[in-house]
């Protein structure tokens, strides 16, 4: 059981890539973190504790908040960073992607961020950020992906809704909209063609989405903001 005065962490797609950066990124704040994915391994820092589930499934979200609660007694923050991406042309989505995709960017993050945020209003406050793509507000016909803008984009839509509702009773809620992120869904020599999506030039290194999602942490006044992390993409090519 750790000081009840740590903060904690849940992350969910949190065993590679984007996931696990923000994993590292919040124990270096001096959080304890709850990590899930349907991957993830055992840590050997005490201060973390992995749960395996599919977040698509409530049992996975009762599992994970209780887990939480049990081991390090409260959640102050939850990162709702699992999601599927799929880019193809609209007519050829199968209902196994639709499936896959709403199961877990949309139905995933439903189920864990409404079991956390009862536990976040026990406590007085917390924080939840939903990771989205750029692609909601600025579609690029390089990279058709309705999918992601109608699952990503209820997020959005959510991600403010939430702000409001709460916004009395010290509860924030915030996004941020990505770009391309180096990460192992992308395969390396698909990283110039990516890379030129971005009127920067580069695509995204994990790094810089971490670093936004604790902008979004320190930010206390700043609730309901949808934050471009995109090398450009939302200003236009």
């Amino acid at each position: 059981m750790n000081n009840q005065a740590q903060k904690v962490a849940v992350i969910t797609g949190a065993s590679q890539g984007i996931g696990a950066g923000l994993v590292t990124a919040y124990r270096d704040l001096g959080y304890a973190v709850v990590a899930t994915s349907r991957s993830i391994e055992e840590s050997h820092d005490l201060e973390v504790l992995a749960v395996q589930g599919d977040i698509s499934e409530r049992a996975t979200a009762e599992r994970v908040v209780a887990a939480s609660v049990e081991r390090f007694g409260r959640i102050d923050t939850l990162v709702n960073n699992a999601g599927i991406f799929l880019s193809k042309p609209f007519t050829e989505f199968t209902e196994a992607d639709y499936d896959a995709v709403m199961g877990v960017n949309t139905a995933g993050f439903f189920r864990i961020s409404q079991l956390a945020i009862e536990q976040m209003l026990k406590q007085g406050g917390g924080h939840i950020v939903q990771i989205t793509t750029s692609l909601v507000d600025h579609p690029n016909s390089q990279v058709p992906s309705v999918l992601a803008s109608l699952s990503k984009g209820g997020l959005q839509a959510a991600t403010k809704a939430l702000a409001i509702e709460y916004a009395s009773r010290g509860i924030r809620s915030n996004a941020v909209a990505l770009g391309t992120i180096k990460t192992p869904m992308h395969p390396e020599q698909h990283h110039s063609a990516l890379a030129e999506l971005h009127p920067v030039g580069r695509m995204g290194e994990i790094s810089d989405i971490t670093d936004a999602v604790l902008y979004l942490e320190n930010a206390s006044f700043v609730t309901g903001a949808i934050l471009p992390v995109d090398g450009g993409q939302t200003a236009g090519h």
